[in-house]
């Protein structure tokens, strides 16, 4: 199965998605991780992605879809995964689906779309620190969910960062450019009878929702 998680910069695709992954033992795929990994080799595909992501806009369809679909395309997402920030356009959404048609054709793709207010999601992301440790990647909240200490991660200790672009006018512009080129794609799942949206304002319920909207699925 693939699970695409949907939902505005904020809204806790991440979290979520990395939960529901170790319940239903599916890879977690984040194209933020896969783009912040050509950056950081500074490719020049690296380069290219960086200039769209520190100006608050969104990378090609043609970029993004060539780098997924390779990465789709390993071991170990053979039987599905859980796909967090892809597809954000139809034609994405177009592409994901020919392309599960193509290599396996009995596995089913459904999309869980967080919607979350935008002031929350301001506050959410303005205060968000990131452990610098990828195997980790734990995420806490200055404002309401500090580190025990400051800077550094609960979990493995390691130092605690926030993105340079995590700032409200950044924020504000992504927000922007997400509603605009969302639209087309919720209607597109809609249509499929392939969509299931909640407010994750308790994490443990929504996971809870989230997981018996996919049994049903599946029954």
């Amino acid at each position: 199965m693939y699970i695409i998680m949907l939902g505005a910069p904020g809204t806790g695709k991440g979290t979520i998605g990395k939960i529901l992954s170790e319940n239903m033992n599916l890879m977690h795929i984040s194209t933020g991780d896969i783009f912040r990994e050509q950056i950081n080799k500074k490719t020049e595909l690296g380069q290219k992605i960086e200039g769209y992501i520190s100006n608050g806009l969104l990378v090609p369809d043609d970029v993004v879809i060539e780098t997924v679909n390779t990465r789709l395309l390993e071991e170990d997402v053979e039987n599905g995964a859980i796909l967090d920030g892809y597809p954000r356009t139809e034609k994405q959404a177009k592409s994901l689906e020919e392309f599960i048609l193509k290599n396996n054709k009995t596995d089913k793709c459904v999309a869980i779309e967080l919607s979350v207010p935008d002031e929350e999601i301001i506050k959410r992301i303005v205060n968000r620190v990131t452990c610098s440790n990828k195997k980790c990647g734990a995420i806490f909240n200055t404002a309401t969910k500090p580190p025990k200490k400051e800077g550094i991660c609960d979990v493995c200790g390691s130092t605690l960062k926030r993105r340079d672009d995590d700032n409200e006018e950044t924020v504000r512009k992504r927000l922007a450019v997400y509603y605009e080129n969302s639209k087309e794609l919720v209607e597109f799942y809609k249509k499929n009878n392939a969509i299931y949206s909640i407010y994750p304002k308790d994490l443990d319920k929504a996971v809870e929702d989230i997981e018996q909207y996919l049994k049903n699925v599946n029954s």
